[in-house]
């Protein structure tokens, strides 16, 4: 479309002014859609991991580091009473080295024969070389002079192939490839160099293909555990598997994780899952519709919701969301005070105000966000529009947190325990089969589990391949 000169909108002015009207009318209608998508873009443009569900890899290189905490006022460094890790002398040492005087640097005399006043110690931590110890065992085969019978000794069962790798070298292969998600390559290449063994990937397969049997039954029973549970954190996150996404769900609580993998991420894999269909608690999740086909309660994220409130501050200047910011940190203060207090809950005064207080800027928010097309059924709504929908139509769920302390704010549980499943698919990238994948699930769900219970993962491991697993309590 070539621009008119001011002579033509002139002339036409004069002569047909219907068509001028007609003209700046269309420019308006364009304008107007120029600016929905130019706003669209820029809100996409101004994403980041504190305002949206991006993670902070996604930032780049330039962090934008602005925290809701406000500053306590303690000093920086560790606080009075804290417990200091430091190395410190032992009384007993391994081995001793003495440093001898032989002469007087002042008058170059001889000290070898005379004794000693006492000693400067120092001591030195340190791991010795570690060689794999390969123990031979030996069955007699004896003959009956009574019957001429030929008799053999029985072995152990952990020992049944004329050679075999031990439960502890099977314990450190499992350990580096689930707990510290190395690929099978690079726990070869370290087992060489540390231990000296040449141990090839299929060898670690094989030793986490036994492991995952082994710790089936431990796994089912945290699985029972978490269901029994009052309060369960839930997740999901992508995962390739087999060239395609695949779908890690997880479920936990301070004492318990339980991760599954399934080809879908909706009702059904939940189904497969196993544990939300016999659930009577509270699932805690971040609003993912599928949760809510549940029957149990439900309670929402909030680190979520700051999440979105921040967006429409800082992008679209929404002055209801920052009181909304502003009304959700406080409430979580009362909480955090009244536990630290020994209560069990706040008032009924406190926990009118904060209500009334979170309807009215519900209220506010609505009000600054119209339905600008009434007539039309199908509506697509705007951020805030949703997210007021959402705030307005779950306050039960979303201020949970106030009227049951058993209720946790946010879903950071559940992100602390996604957030190793995206973390072993950074270091060794995606499962070549659905069998793999599952065998790396349960033995996770079970290394997840005494995590958190603090408990040693190398002897709990060792003892699995021991034929003696340990469940967790």
């Amino acid at each position: 479309m070539q621009k008119p000169d001011r002579e033509q909108i002139l002339y036409l002015c004069r002569t047909d002014p219907e068509a001028v009207v007609e003209l700046i009318l269309d420019l308006f209608e364009k304008i107007k859609k120029f600016e929905k998508s130019i706003k669209m873009i820029e809100g996409q443009l101004s994403q980041n991991s504190r305002n949206s569900s991006k993670p902070p890899s996604s930032d780049g290189l330039k962090k934008r580091t602005k925290s809701l905490r406000k500053k306590s006022g303690r000093s920086v460094g560790g606080q009075k009473g804290r417990r200091g890790e430091t190395l410190r002398q032992v009384d007993k040492p391994d081995e001793i080295v003495r440093h001898t005087v032989e002469t007087c640097p002042k008058c170059r005399r001889s000290l070898k024969n005379w004794p000693v006043d006492g000693y400067e110690k120092r001591q030195v931590f340190d791991i010795p070389p570690i060689t794999i110890k390969v123990t031979e065992h030996q069955a007699d085969i004896k003959t009956c002079p009574h019957c001429s019978a030929v008799n053999k000794a029985s072995f152990p069962p952990s020992v049944s192939q004329p050679v075999q790798y031990g439960p502890n070298v099977k314990a450190h292969t499992v350990y580096l490839t689930v707990r510290q998600h190395l690929p099978y390559k690079r726990t070869a290449e370290l087992i060489r160099d540390f231990f000296g063994a040449e141990i090839s990937p299929a060898t670690i397969f094989k030793a986490n293909k036994e492991c995952s049997g082994l710790l089936e039954e431990p796994v089912d029973n945290i699985k029972e555990r978490i269901t029994a549970s009052d309060v369960v954190h839930f997740d999901e996150s992508g995962n390739r598997c087999e060239k395609k996404t695949h779908w890690v769900h997880s479920a936990g609580t301070s004492m318990w994780t339980y991760y599954r993998i399934h080809k879908k991420r909706g009702s059904e894999a939940m189904d497969a899952v196993g544990i939300l269909p016999e659930f009577n608690g509270r699932a805690i999740h971040d609003h993912w519709k599928p949760y809510f086909k549940y029957s149990c309660f439900h309670g929402l994220c909030n680190a979520h919701h700051l999440r979105e409130l921040i967006f429409l501050v800082e992008c679209e200047q929404q002055a209801w969301a920052q009181s909304m910011i502003d009304l959700l940190l406080d409430a979580k203060k009362a909480v955090d005070q009244a536990k630290g207090d020994g209560k069990i809950r706040l008032s009924d005064e406190a926990l009118k105000a904060f209500t009334r207080r979170y309807r009215r800027i519900i209220e506010q928010g609505l009000n600054a966000n119209p339905d600008l097309d009434p007539a039309r059924k199908r509506k697509k709504h705007t951020k805030a529009q949703n997210l007021l929908f959402r705030l307005r139509d779950f306050e039960e769920q979303m201020l949970a947190f106030l009227y049951d302390f058993r209720v946790p704010f946010d879903n950071n549980l559940a992100e602390r325990d996604i957030r190793m499943v995206k973390l072993q698919q950074k270091i060794s990238g995606c499962f070549r089969t659905k069998k793999g994948a599952d065998m790396f699930y349960i033995i996770r769900s079970y290394i997840a589990s005494a995590i958190k219970q603090n408990r040693n993962i190398m002897n709990l491991l060792k003892t699995a391949f021991e034929d003696k697993p340990v469940a967790l309590t």
